[in-house]
């Protein structure tokens, strides 16, 4: 019997972060365009330096390290552009991905207000364009609060997604360690205002984290999904408000054992059999695939071989990418509190 899905059968990838996805030989001929100052002259050094190793894993943290140089490296427009423009055809061409939405931190490519954050995003967009006119893709961007900024910043990146929702800006995500200055509630009404211009929101909780920031996160931010979220499976609470407001779980499997997130496949055969007995929804996505050395094929083919998933399974999750993504048509289903609001209606919401 099969245990995965055929390749013709189209998918969607919701969670990929840009820092991770683009292939090592891609980013060392950037680097080496734009002049930039490597650690190291050997391309396989390089390469260790920018991946997860393929055997062994990394902690949260550590993983978290690896995006410092190819944020870095990212960090222009034409960078941006030709890495924007590769993840999205890169993803049809080796796994049929015809959704695709791309996160980053637009503030993190600009080195620090050298670069205008306005060419940073419209850099974007052209490669989203560029791929677009090879690919029969449907991409969207997404941008990343970081959690370690101060809500200042935060909120400048808020706005630029709003400023840029017509262009292909599709959703905001909070994305980023743990930070003593951060706090959920003081996100509720800038959550508030991105959802009321139709765009989608995301937020990274339940991963390293606590389990108990789940259900604070999906009361006070009420985000249509969650990145990662596995550790919402041990608090019943959290399973409730998930399940209640139909909100998606975006689990990366590769990503959450490289990090020690998730101790071994069989936690994570516990893991979603929790989620299934409480009614929740989950996709399946890669976090980054060349930074992680691993595709969203291979993500299901892993977890057919084990029989956690079955072809049925994979099949449901398939489709509900496609419902559950932020790009404009790729869903039937009205989600009419995505629904781009008017400046009235805006303007008398926020008083």
């Amino acid at each position: 019997m099969p245990r995965q899905l055929p390749r013709t059968v189209p998918l969607a990838e919701l969670h990929c972060h840009l820092g991770a996805a683009v292939t090592p030989a891609i980013m060392w001929g950037i680097a080496h365009s734009q002049g930039i100052k490597l650690p190291t002259k050997d391309y396989w050094e390089f390469r260790e330096l920018i991946t997860v190793p393929t055997k062994g894993s990394k902690s949260f943290d550590g993983y978290l390290q690896l995006f410092h140089w190819t944020e870095l490296i990212q960090s222009s427009p034409l960078a941006v552009e030709r890495s924007v423009y590769e993840v999205v055809g890169g993803a049809y061409r080796k796994n049929n991905i015809t959704t695709m939405e791309l996160r980053f931190n637009p503030m993190k490519r600009n080195r620090g207000g050298e670069q205008d954050l306005d060419h940073i995003i419209a850099a974007a967009t052209r490669g989203m364009d560029r791929a677009t006119l090879e690919y029969p893709v449907k991409p969207g961007l997404i941008f990343c609060l970081d959690r370690a900024f101060p809500y200042e910043l935060n909120e400048i990146i808020a706005e630029k997604a709003i400023s840029w929702r017509d262009r292909g800006v599709v959703g905001v995500d909070i994305a980023g360690p743990e930070s003593a200055t951060f706090r959920v509630a003081d996100y509720r009404r800038l959550m508030r205002r991105v959802r009321q211009y139709g765009l989608g929101i995301t937020i990274h909780t339940g991963e390293a984290g606590p389990a108990e920031e789940v259900t604070r996160v999906v009361e006070l931010l009420e985000p249509d999904r969650i990145g990662h979220g596995v550790k919402a499976a041990y608090d019943p609470r959290a399973m409730a408000a998930i399940s209640e407001r139909g909100i998606v779980l975006e689990v990366c499997p590769t990503s959450n054992l490289n990090t020690r997130v998730v101790s071994g496949w069989e936690e994570f055969r516990w893991i979603f059999d929790t989620f299934r007995r409480n009614g929740v929804r989950f996709i399946i996505s890669t976090d980054g695939p060349e930074m992680l050395h691993t595709y969203i094929r291979d993500e299901l083919a892993t977890l057919g071989r084990l029989g956690i998933l079955s072809v049925e399974e994979q099949t449901q999750i398939a489709a509900d990418a496609m419902a559950a993504s932020f790009v404009p048509n790729v869903s039937e289903v009205p989600l009419t509190h995505r629904r781009p609001a008017t400046r009235e209606v805006v303007e008398r919401e926020e008083a």
